[in-house]
């Protein structure tokens, strides 16, 4: 007993069928990572990473890859450290470098701004990335995740699973937290 071709073109349109109505996006916060401030005269749009935040950016980067994630979309403040960050993160990932976003908006945004820069982001980008600047990134991820992190330190991540098909529907509570990471957290587990 075969499978017919008819019922091949329907499993298969029911199995597209499931998977535009069970997509889900996924989004990962990151804090740039310790900036220095060795140069109080810098405008702080343009302080650069510590020696930590050099060694911390790609060692976030790495954890990252140990859980085999790809990124789709990364958006990144222009701020000297966030991008910085960005950029070793996405070296780390393989993510091409010329494939980055800056956003503006993203320095010091509150999480009212985050969540306006992420419902534009358009399809077909599951996976996005950004990176900013406290106290809005750790506002904006309570919010989304219905969390109590207190703060996300420098170099953290949070990631979380949005229970929205379209970047347009994002909202308070519509996300999972999948986890919170950050470099000094081997220490403490």
């Amino acid at each position: 007993m075969g499978i017919t071709a008819h019922t091949y073109f329907y499993f298969i349109a029911f199995l597209l069928f499931l998977h535009f109505i069970i997509q889900m996006k996924t989004l990962y916060i990151v804090r740039h990572a310790k900036s220095s401030w060795d140069d109080t005269s810098l405008d702080d749009f343009k302080r650069p990473l510590s020696e930590r935040g050099e060694k911390d950016a790609p060692r976030m980067g790495k954890r990252l890859k140990e859980r085999e994630i790809t990124v789709d979309l990364m958006i990144s403040s222009p701020a000297s450290r966030a991008l910085k960050t960005c950029h070793a993160i996405a070296k780390v990932l393989q993510y091409p470098p010329e494939k980055i976003k800056t956003e503006k908006a993203l320095y010091h945004a509150d999480e009212e701004v985050i969540r306006g820069i992420l419902a534009n982001v358009k399809n077909p980008n599951d996976v996005v990335m950004i990176f900013g600047h406290n106290p809005g990134l750790t506002e904006f991820a309570n919010s989304l995740f219905n969390e109590t992190i207190s703060n996300i330190p420098t170099s953290g991540v949070v990631a979380g699973k949005l229970n929205i098909k379209s970047w347009s529907e994002i909202k308070a509570g519509c996300g999972e937290l999948i986890f919170f990471d950050f470099p000094k957290k081997s220490k403490v587990e």
